[in-house]
């Protein structure tokens, strides 16, 4: 017994390897391939995303075209406080967080229903066939969505009115009444991105294994108990990861939309206007760029803020689910 401890005594265990923090010129020369097939995206963000930075500028002058950007009279915070004073920057953020809010809740969670409804359909030329009729108006472009929209409320010839004559109604003049804009926009929307969404979550679904719907049916749980203790828990990390992506842009409103249904129609402005439209009608109408730029910097902080804020709070809760 005292060899065995004597002869453990003697045992000397190696040092543990310590392992040196290699530097970011160590990983250029060992990975200099991916790096130069990482280049041409750099140097686009760098042209299109970070140079253009120096515009920010803009946002703290009354710009004048004889002095340029730098040339132009500087007035600190004036753009913003005219904003704010005005009651423009108040009514646009309530505008387009409202309407992108009501996007992005109704969106995901018609599109999960949808999802979940479709999946259980047994008939795969149903399934397909109705994957592709709720796919195709995605592809359909925002002007001909503009001519639709016309087309069915245009107040001598539109559908909607000309359905009214025919049971002896008046006529409703859509196209001129602010109130129901706040729900046709939203149902335009839906009714052209629905499918897109949609897609995302069947092919979800359709990566949950067999074998958990399997085991419920065994131990006596319903379609419905399935899709509650399954199908649902199953898309939650996706639920997330989208609903985070959608806040990213919560406050960049879908300009094409809006422009193309509300045009330059003034009496909608209320409850249609966003920054997005109000940045360009003050570039194309009134060229007030020092406005615009203010209204575009506080759209893109604003924005910035929120996603960090909203990614930190579900790192704390769960950081499987975070972004970064």
């Amino acid at each position: 017994m005292n060899n065995l401890i004597a002869d453990q005594k003697k045992v000397t265990w190696p040092n543990p390897i310590i392992t040196k923090k290699r530097g970011f010129l160590f990983e250029l020369s060992k990975n200099w391939i991916l790096f130069l097939m990482l280049l041409p995206t750099l140097i686009f963000f760098l042209i299109n995303s970070y140079f253009p930075m120096v515009g920010i500028y803009y946002a703290f002058t009354k710009f004048d075209f004889a002095g340029g950007l730098f040339g132009s009279p500087f007035v600190g915070l004036k753009n913003f406080e005219f904003l704010y004073k005005s009651g423009t920057l108040v009514k646009l953020t309530i505008n387009t967080m409202g309407y992108n809010v009501v996007f992005i809740i109704l969106g995901n969670g018609i599109a999960v229903v949808c999802a979940i409804l479709l999946s259980e359909v047994n008939s795969k030329f149903f399934k397909k066939l109705t994957q592709s009729i709720m796919f195709l108006p995605f592809f359909i472009s925002f002007v001909i969505l503009n001519v639709i929209n016309y087309n069915m409320f245009n107040y001598d010839r539109g559908f909607v009115n000309s359905i009214l004559k025919m049971f002896n109604l008046g006529p409703v003049d859509v196209l001129n009444t602010p109130w129901i804009w706040v729900l046709l926009i939203p149902i335009f929307y839906l009714w052209k991105t629905l499918g897109y969404a949609m897609v995302i979550y069947l092919a979800a679904i359709s990566g949950i294994s067999d074998d958990y719907y399997e085991a419920a049916k065994i131990d006596g749980a319903n379609i419905f108990q399935r899709i509650w203790h399954i199908t649902l828990p199953m898309l939650k990390p996706t639920f997330i990861i989208l609903l985070l992506f959608a806040l990213g842009s919560i406050m960049r409103g879908q300009f094409e939309l809006f422009y193309q249904l509300v045009g330059n129609n003034g009496i909608l402005f209320s409850t249609t206007d966003i920054i997005d439209t109000y940045v360009y009608r003050s570039l194309r109408v009134n060229f007030d760029i020092g406005m615009a730029t203010a209204a575009g910097l506080y759209q893109s902080v604003f924005g910035f803020i929120l996603i960090i804020s909203v990614n930190f709070i579900i790192r704390k809760i769960n950081e499987d689910y975070a972004l970064f």
